[in-house]
């Protein structure tokens, strides 16, 4: 067996173990990173570290530093009550804040899970007051989170774009953003026709008789109690907005590096505020740090032992460019069904560059499809987003809505590929 087929059967049992065992997807990649690496590939610990993406592990902790102070000090809660006093009480409305809220967090930089962790559990209590479809509530909450999830200064975003650059592959930032964000509305749009979202029309807050803190657009946290103070806006929730504006100014205006940028600001509100911040280290994503590191280098080593090379050959030698495309955009949605969306994209992206330096398949177009491939089929109830809108919701058969999330995944996994293939890599953007 050639070493190109161990190292790719080495990754399959990694995401294999991960997905049944429960194991972080980055620490099983650091293993096989040294094991492959000294056993096969004959490579010392500098040319295995030589794959560590440093540019990402600091654009990772600085911007989840950065997020976690914000929801620390409440600015997240002040958002949320804000978006939705907004709406003026109208309940037709509800599904689509959400889906902009979260759409708005991982556009600055909130890692996915965190802000379907901080939306879900407002989202499905309103969902369950009002009478409005668990499965329509959490499913625009992902795809909001998708929708935003792939603008130039979010976590997806940045993973992309610096693997693109990596790779030296012709790319475009803004193709990839507004792919994911149409891709994302139209599902959002069918799911909130198809169950139930045009009955809402006409009910009211308060109308209906609700209480004072439902009159009000306000809703209870996920522990059951009345996020009072979320309506005001105190100095550290002033302080953190302006610099979450000036970090979008910072990365679009002045070019300067979202990382850097984003801890240098993280740090100068634990500064003036340390009670609020203490605790923002801890909560950084270390999960999804450890997971993009550890795969990011074990890719690095499949790229120096030449298996990038091998397999992308592989799939170039099937003689139908186009039919290559749509099977490496069902393994993305498939695998990211059951695993790690953002360590599917650092793993697949590469292995397709000998298959896209071919020139028969556009670039831009065939990694848009893929992250999008990748990504959308996160609200499978096996994806952390799926999960946390399932343990999110109150007052449901969580077996049933576990089946329903679950069906609702499977049919995203078999049509969205197709449709993102026909629709961006048959045209050959890129």
């Amino acid at each position: 067996m050639s070493a190109e087929l161990i190292s790719i059967l080495v990754l399959v049992v990694v995401f294999v173990i991960a997905t049944t065992r429960s194991i972080n997807m980055g620490a099983l990649a650091f293993a096989a990173a040294f094991g492959v690496g000294e056993l096969v590939a004959d490579l010392d610990a500098d040319g295995i570290f030589a794959g560590f993406p440093g540019d990402l592990f600091v654009v990772l902790v600085g911007v989840t530093y950065l997020f976690a102070i914000a929801r620390a000090n409440g600015t997240t809660d002040w958002l949320v009550h804000a978006a939705i006093r907004l709406v003026r009480g109208r309940i037709v409305l509800i599904p689509w804040v959400m889906f902009a809220i979260t759409g708005a967090l991982t556009a600055i930089g909130a890692v996915s899970p965190a802000a379907v962790a901080i939306v879900a559990p407002i989202a499905l209590s309103f969902a369950a007051r009002y009478g409005i479809s668990p499965l329509l509530m959490g499913a625009l909450v992902v795809h909001g989170a998708q929708a935003g999830g792939f603008s130039p200064i979010s976590i997806y975003g940045s993973i992309v774009n610096g693997v693109v650059e990596r790779e030296n592959l012709p790319g475009n930032e803004l193709v990839l953003f507004f792919a994911s964000l149409v891709v994302n509305l139209i599902i959002a749009s069918v799911v909130f026709v198809l169950f139930g979202g045009l009955k809402l029309k006409g009910r009211d807050l308060a109308a209906e008789g609700k209480d004072g803190e439902a009159r009000n657009g306000e809703a209870k946290d996920s522990d059951g109690a009345l996020a009072a103070d979320s309506a005001h806006l105190t100095p550290a929730r002033i302080a953190t907005l302006t610099a979450l504006a000036a970090l979008v100014v910072a990365v679009l205006v002045l070019d300067l590096d979202a990382g850097l940028s984003a801890i240098t600001l993280a740090v100068v509100l634990s500064a003036f505020w340390p009670d609020a911040s203490r605790k923002a280290v801890s909560e950084v994503a270390w999960p999804t740090v450890l997971l993009i590191c550890g795969v990011l280098t074990y890719v690095g080593v499949l790229e120096e032992m030449g298996t990038i090379d091998y397999a992308g050959n592989a799939v170039g030698d099937i003689g139908v460019p186009l039919l290559a495309a749509v099977l490496l955009c069902y393994i993305a949605a498939v695998i990211s069904a059951f695993a790690s969306s953002v360590g599917i994209m650092g793993a697949l992206i590469p292995l397709a560059v000998p298959f896209l330096a071919q020139g028969e398949i556009g670039a831009v177009g065939m990694i848009a499809a893929l992250a999008v491939s990748a990504t959308v089929v996160d609200v499978s109830p096996f994806s952390t987003n799926g999960a946390l809108v399932l343990a999110a919701a109150p007052d449901v058969d969580r077996e049933r809505f576990f089946r329903q999330l679950m069906v609702y995944g499977g049919i995203v996994v078999a049509v969205v590929p197709a449709a993102v293939w026909l629709v961006l890599v048959v045209p050959g953007f890129g």
